[in-house]
């Protein structure tokens, strides 16, 4: 069963071996508990471009993706996305976070999984359950 989502910080240190990304999302992985978004997915990509061999890590991510199943964006989590965005936005709340962490949240919101990031803007999301990991 799908629990933790995975944002770009812990995704692309996992890619690129760092045993404390490795430690934390291994075990999910053999549990079958790690997702992500296809949001997710674009950010990583254009973080692996920067890097040399871009084409060998592109096919590294698209192979961990074999475990990490990447949510699309539905239209349940497209109104998701449109009350975060109302509850977010002053006066109403604590202020609005970018568009793509917010669909990010939505996703999340609506599959009911915990959000496994470095961003600690994620905590603002009302109801979001959020580990924050250190950079």
């Amino acid at each position: 069963m799908r629990r933790y989502l995975l944002d770009s910080t812990p995704l692309a240190a996992y890619m690129n071996g760092r045993q404390s990304a490795r430690t934390l999302i291994d075990p999910w992985l053999r549990d079958s508990e790690a997702t992500t978004s296809v949001l997710v997915y674009a950010e990583v990509v254009e973080y692996l471009r920067m890097r040399p061999n871009f084409a060998q890590h592109r096919s590294d991510l698209r192979e961990a993706l074999r475990d990490i199943y990447p949510y699309s964006l539905t239209y349940p989590i497209l109104e998701r996305y449109s009350e975060l965005r109302r509850q977010l936005r002053p006066p109403h709340g604590p202020g609005l976070i970018g568009d793509i962490d917010t669909f990010i949240a939505a996703t999340a919101l609506q599959r009911d999984l915990t959000v496994v990031t470095s961003d600690g803007d994620f905590q603002r999301v009302p109801g979001l359950k959020v580990i924050l990991l250190p950079r």
